[in-house]
């Protein structure tokens, strides 16, 4: 999940939670009401800005492929630095 899905969807889960405080709903059927009306009006402000929905934002590179290649990226650059001391 990139940065821009994971604000939308935390403003949507702390919206729901303050609403549910706020008009002191308990119920679970309530919740789950409200939790989908707040998500709906979530996608439909990103829809009026012109944003991207979720579902179209281009996936995000797993962090085990990202700490995977900067391993290998500093144990050639150690490589290198090795074979090729600083004069």
């Amino acid at each position: 999940m990139g940065s821009t899905e994971l604000a939308a969807n935390l403003f949507r889960a702390t919206q729901t939670e303050e609403k549910l405080r706020r008009e002191n709903l308990r119920s679970k059927e309530t919740a789950g009401r409200i939790h989908h009306d707040v998500g709906r009006k979530v996608r439909q402000t990103i829809r009026e800005l012109g944003g991207t929905m979720p579902e179209n934002l281009p996936a995000v590179e797993s962090i085990k492929k990202v700490q995977s290649r900067e391993k290998k990226r500093l144990k050639d650059e150690q490589k290198r630095e090795l074979q090729n001391p600083p004069a």
